[in-house]
């Protein structure tokens, strides 16, 4: 990691929207705010704003898939606004909200840790990973719930562990044949 910035854990992790990342990494005095300052790199432009998310539609929701590249590449900041765009549009008590919080959580979390501020960072990783652990799937929003957690777990309370990666499962497309019926 340099002073400045976090590096992300893998430069060739695979990539699940087409937009393109920020020109920093927004650490809180270190660089602009992306959207109060005139020289921050989202100055001007408004919120992510979601249409439509479900549990059902995650796939090709862009604010989603562009949360879990921005996090994956520690742009933990700006990745914590998609999902709280995300978190807000669901309802911050439905199942996929509470869902949401958690991963909220742990992209501030990660953040704090960056900048120093390793206990309230993994206090807030903690809340994070047990919102993560009340889903009664294995697998939620593309995210192995267990494996995931496991790795966040892993960064903040065991010594040398890399930063967690998300690495996205999608749903097969399964297609009723005619000889199948």
């Amino acid at each position: 990691m340099n002073a400045l910035s976090p590096d992300p854990p893998d430069f060739r992790h695979e990539r699940y929207s087409t937009l393109l990342f920020p020109r920093y990494r927004f650490v809180p005095g270190r660089f602009p705010h992306p959207r109060r300052a005139p020289d921050g790199h989202s100055y001007g432009t408004s919120e992510p704003e979601v249409t439509s998310f479900s549990a059902a539609t995650w796939p090709s929701s862009e604010v989603y898939l562009y949360g879990v590249d921005l996090f994956n590449v520690a742009y933990w900041w700006e990745c914590h606004e998609q999902w709280e765009a995300l978190w807000k549009f669901t309802g911050t008590e439905s199942y996929e909200g509470r869902f949401l919080q958690g991963m909220v959580q742990i992209a501030a979390a990660s953040l704090r840790r960056f900048m120093g501020s390793h206990d309230s960072g993994a206090a807030l990783a903690r809340k994070g990973i047990t919102r993560l652990r009340d889903c009664e799937e294995d697998v939620f929003l593309g995210i192995d719930v267990l494996s995931f957690s496991a790795s966040v777990e892993g960064h903040f309370f065991a010594a040398g562990a890399k930063p967690p990666l998300i690495d996205l499962r999608f749903p097969s497309c399964e297609v009723d044949l005619p000889w199948t019926q």
